[in-house]
């Protein structure tokens, strides 16, 4: 099961793990993929302590970081953005508050939220200090300089797109690697399908490597991505419900008990459209008497207290994450290692099924 992608970064298995937990990336390396860290959510002194973490238990076995270049943002200045948050969207928390009642935050306040490029800059500039093999960029490429350096490090760059126009961004920036991320897929996603998606994108850009996402957690369906193109797949829902997942109890519960119709994408966590597991609260935000959400960051501004102190108080009707539809086939706590295994052993059955197929006039 190897690939030129696989290959060229000295992995066994083209399987690309996204995952903002630290324990599911390295697990994902050592059973033979290639883990990648979401560092969105870090502040660059996090990121460092995360990536030293990294280096220690990954053997040496390559991983990458996924930073965030929004195209479009509003600054970087938190008390300028809470500034413009209108006093009905305040009520309208305060009022859901309430009813689902979440009390006070415990914790310190943290940043957490989709910020400018300074933010992803300085965590560059931490991530380069580590031996780092890939630079993956959501809500836009890279800069042309961080592209640039990038290369000159031997380090590869991807981009995730969901349609033509996202592609050729990233074309026009140097992106190594395209990430034909599908509207199955969980969080910020567009309105093409995987299957329908990644064939356009890999004739779009051939021969640059493509990874295909979006409603992929099974052999089959890593045999479907490399038939229509691809060069590996990119997962991320399935390693929520994993034994190494740091996500809640009660998420991975919710996860593993969730059917593929009980994702919904909304506005309600970013205010930008995002899959994510339906909740009462993701529903009280779509009724009639809600006001709209804002725009990003405003939005993850706007409901972060009241979402981070859910978690830390196992509010059910609130806790959910971004998930794709594949959860749907998520059962079970399998470790990271067991799904990879399952993975390639789905694989291998289908394509010699496939196999069959070709032999079956002979």
């Amino acid at each position: 099961m190897r690939t030129s992608l696989s290959t060229q970064l000295g992995i066994e298995f083209p399987i690309f793990a996204f995952s903002h937990c630290r324990d599911v990336v390295a697990a994902a390396c050592a059973a033979g993929g290639f883990g990648v860290l979401g560092a969105a959510a870090f502040s660059p002194e996090e990121l460092d302590v995360e990536l030293n973490w990294l280096d220690a238990h990954c053997h040496g076995n390559p991983y990458g970081v996924d930073l965030v270049f929004p195209v479009t943002y509003m600054g970087d200045d938190n008390e300028e953005l809470l500034g413009m948050i209108p006093r009905e969207h305040r009520e309208f928390v305060h009022e859901l508050e309430e009813k689902f009642s979440i009390p006070p935050r415990q914790s310190a306040d943290t940043v957490s939220v989709v910020r400018g490029h300074q933010r992803s800059r300085e965590q560059w500039e931490i991530a380069i200090r580590h031996p780092i093999r890939l630079l993956a960029s959501a809500l836009g490429p890279a800069p042309s300089d961080i592209q640039t350096e990038a290369h000159e490090r031997g380090i590869l760059t991807a981009g995730l797109v969901g349609d033509l126009l996202h592609t050729y961004r990233h074309i026009e920036a140097g992106t190594d690697i395209l990430i034909a991320q599908g509207s199955e897929a969980g969080g910020h996603c567009g309105e093409i399908s995987t299957l329908v998606l990644v064939p356009q994108i890999v004739d779009l850009v051939s021969p640059a490597p493509v990874l295909a996402a979006g409603g992929i957690g099974d052999g089959r369906q890593v045999a479907a991505a490399l038939a229509l193109g691809a060069e590996g797949v990119w997962l991320g829902s399935v390693w929520l419900a994993t034994r190494e997942s740091d996500v809640h109890p009660i998420v991975k519960r919710k996860s593993r008990e969730a059917t593929s119709s009980d994702t919904v994408r909304s506005k309600c966590r970013t205010g930008k459209l995002v899959r994510q597991l339906r909740t009462p609260w993701v529903d009280a935000w779509g009724a009639p008497d809600a006001p709209p959400p804002l725009t990003a960051p405003l939005q993850q501004l706007l409901v972060r207290d009241a979402t981070i102190s859910a978690n830390e108080h196992g509010v059910e009707a609130v806790l959910g994450t971004p998930v794709g539809q594949i959860v749907g086939m998520m059962h079970g706590e399998p470790s990271v290692r067991m799904v990879i295994e399952e993975l390639v052993a789905g694989f291998i059955d289908a394509t010699a099924g496939l196999i069959r197929v070709l032999q079956s006039d002979e």
